[in-house]
């Protein structure tokens, strides 16, 4: 294993024990800090699963919070999802971030949800990614790069009592 440093050890042992407990099968992959999707991409390029991303969002006066997944190589259409969740989202500010998921710029991921004590966050999957057999994600932290069993994501968000929508995005 390779980590830049101790918080960085801890934050990643955190969910790979987490995903032990559930006897969830992953592979991992470690590779230089990635800030963006396209950057994580090329680390695990000819890798069987689809790259996912997952986004944060704010709704209107930062009231709620949403967590979007979805394959990498589509955008998110802000204002069909508006129509859909009938907010006005936008992207979540970095203290948001660090406050709901304890999480920082270009890591989040779906594991950051193990630190959402407030159990808060609207989660939706689009229904595109239900394709594909495996998933990726960052386990907190931009230098490595998770892959679970679609299954095992439900599986994940099933144990956590998060509720989740799937939708077209």
């Amino acid at each position: 294993m390779r980590y830049n440093n101790l918080k960085e050890c801890e934050i990643m042992e955190n969910v790979l024990e987490y995903l032990n407990k559930l006897n969830i099968k992953y592979n991992i992959i470690y590779h230089p800090a990635a800030l963006t999707t396209e950057e994580a991409d090329k680390d695990v390029e000819g890798n069987e699963g689809i790259l996912s991303k997952t986004i944060f969002m704010a709704g209107k006066k930062d009231r709620k919070f949403y967590l979007f997944i979805m394959d990498d190589s589509k955008r998110l259409d802000i204002k069909k999802v508006n129509e859909f969740v009938n907010d006005k989202l936008h992207f979540a500010k970095e203290n948001q971030l660090i406050e709901k998921l304890g999480l920082k710029k270009g890591s989040v991921s779906l594991f950051g949800l193990l630190n959402n004590e407030e159990h808060d966050i609207n989660i939706y999957i689009d229904k595109e990614i239900l394709k594909e057999r495996i998933i990726t994600f960052h386990p907190n932290e931009n230098t490595a790069t998770v892959f679970i069993t679609i299954e095992d994501m439900f599986k994940f968000l099933d144990e956590l009592k998060y509720k989740y929508q799937l939708i077209e995005l």
